[in-house]
């Protein structure tokens, strides 16, 4: 196995420890102690946890989460895919042991005058866990599994699906704890799927920009040599006037639109831009593309 590889390996094993390590934290000292079962396995299993105490004995929520989706495990091994089935297994252990682990040894953050805090804190760093856990490819089990199966058959975003897939549990936990706490756990769901997407997907630091102008040779020519970008021409035709004219495509820093726009206005006041935010951009100029 080349050299290479290995450091993906250590890459990977080293982002689904920190990652199951942040998730622990977030779920042990914000969502658990405060009756918010935020989705997933581990909301499901807050729940019988809660159910468990009151009957008088104690039952560990990561243990939980280890049994429940060794159930689940059957949708991963079926996939073949033998580095996302080691990954995923990986992400599984390592959420529940640490769950359990850090319960009685993080601070206990109680909601009793501000569950919405708990509920805002608690989302944003569960999420992040999450998040670098998904960045492998793997997951850490229980409906994340069936949230990626959704992810790969209708294309939506990652932390989308789990929302939708975590409602019902969130639904349960109102006949244990309350219509207020499970409203609470819906905003810590919510807030939780958003970081997600925004820790796998990366910051929205880039900008696309498609220009239309009819001085495209004077506008690509101070972009390439003014703000020292890559310019891409398309062949396009406008359907009113039936005539050709190239579209500039470049992509730019967050702080380099400014420039752009006061470049083409310069060049032509009359000219057509449009600018978008893109997740992630790789290749020369940009970060390199991860393998």
């Amino acid at each position: 196995m080349s050299g290479s590889r290995w450091r993906a390996i250590a890459r990977d094993a080293t982002l689904i420890v920190v990652g199951s390590l942040i998730f622990a934290v977030g779920v042990d000292s914000f969502e658990i102690p405060n009756g918010l079962a935020a989705g997933g396995v581990t909301g499901l299993a807050t729940v019988f946890h809660a159910m468990a105490g009151t009957a008088g004995f104690y039952l560990p929520v990561g243990l939980q989460t280890i049994v429940m989706n060794a159930l689940l495990m059957t949708v991963v091994i079926r996939s073949g895919d033998r580095g996302y089935i080691a990954r995923t297994l990986g992400g599984i252990i390592a959420c529940g042991v640490l769950t359990d682990v850090l319960a009685p040894i993080v601070p206990v953050l109680t909601g009793e005058r501000d569950l919405l805090l708990c509920a805002l804190w608690g989302g944003v760093i569960t999420g992040v866990g999450l998040g670098l856990v998904f960045r492998t490819g793997g997951n850490t089990g229980g409906t994340d599994i069936i949230a990626q199966v959704i992810v790969r058959r209708f294309g939506m975003p990652m932390g989308t699906a789990v929302i939708i897939v975590d409602g019902i549990i969130i639904a349960f936990s109102a006949t244990v704890f309350s219509v207020e706490q499970a409203l609470y756990a819906a905003v810590a769901m919510f807030i939780c799927g958003k970081v997600i997407d925004a820790v796998v997907d990366g910051p929205r630091t880039e900008r696309a920009a498609y220009i239309i102008s009819v001085e495209h040779d004077k506008i690509a020519n101070a972009i390439l040599y003014t703000l020292n970008r890559g310019c891409t021409e398309l062949q396009a035709r406008g359907v009113w006037s039936g005539s050709s004219r190239p579209v500039l495509f470049c992509v730019l820093g967050r702080s380099e639109s400014t420039r752009l726009k006061k470049i083409v206005a310069a060049c032509d006041p009359e000219a057509i831009v449009i600018i978008s935010e893109v997740h992630e951009v790789f290749g020369e100029g940009f970060k390199q593309i991860e393998g």
